[in-house]
């Protein structure tokens, strides 16, 4: 039986690259997998979705490790270019498969394309794919599907089914699970008139992540 111990969180600098990167550790008393988690362009971990699978995963055995890019932990307003964030991810990578538990790399947004890109040449288990940014907004002939497609390992992306980055129905067929929160934008906010509460959204994503990652652990 999986413990219900929450432990608090703990933070790791970890030097890269392209400067110091930051990992905040909510930890699983005996994890089964790891789930790191990187941030979006725009914003850090503190991402409505991030934070609630760092307070909603480790009860039920899974380790949540939050991931800051150097640019956000040295207070930078602007990412840099795609390289240089898949840079730092590779490098601050062993520090995230040290506990030894089978690792899935994620984030939100850029933070879901880096993982993308990274994910087949880090080992990692699988891949969440977080408000993927399929195309610029009222730019679908500017696809990124490639770079979702071409992760190829085990891949669920949870989408909003208002995000103007790309909508559920957009997607083109591939071997991965879509998740759709109704209503969400691209942060995962819904409108006050939805028929779904902002509570509802999180839940429906939280057990929808726990759900696809209870799978990936009974494979193994």
């Amino acid at each position: 039986m999986t413990s219900r111990t929450t432990l608090p969180p703990e933070r790791r600098t970890v030097d890269t690259p392209a400067g110091p990167a930051r990992i905040t550790w909510h930890r699983a008393p005996e994890p089964r997998l790891v789930l790191a988690l990187g941030h979006g362009a725009g914003g850090g971990i503190e991402a409505r979705d991030l934070a609630a699978l760092a307070a909603a995963l480790p009860p039920d055995g899974y380790t949540v490790a939050l991931v800051e890019q150097p640019w956000r932990v040295a207070g930078k307003k602007v990412a840099p270019a795609p390289k240089t964030l898949d840079t730092a991810w590779r490098a601050l990578w062993p520090a995230l498969a040290e506990q030894g538990a089978p690792v899935v790399a994620g984030g939100r947004s850029a933070g879901a394309r880096v993982a993308c890109r990274t994910a087949a040449g880090l080992g990692a288990h699988a891949v969440l794919a977080l408000s993927f940014p399929l195309h610029p907004p009222g730019r679908p002939e500017k696809s990124r599907d490639g770079e979702l497609l071409s992760a190829g390992l085990p891949t669920l992306v949870v989408q909003g089914g208002a995000d103007p980055f790309g909508k559920p129905g957009e997607y083109p067929d591939g071997d991965f699970d879509l998740l759709e929160i109704a209503h969400a934008d691209h942060g995962f906010a819904v409108p006050k008139r939805a028929p779904l509460s902002q509570e509802d959204a999180l839940g429906t994503l939280t057990e929808g992540v726990a759900t696809w990652l209870g799978r990936l652990g009974n494979a193994r």
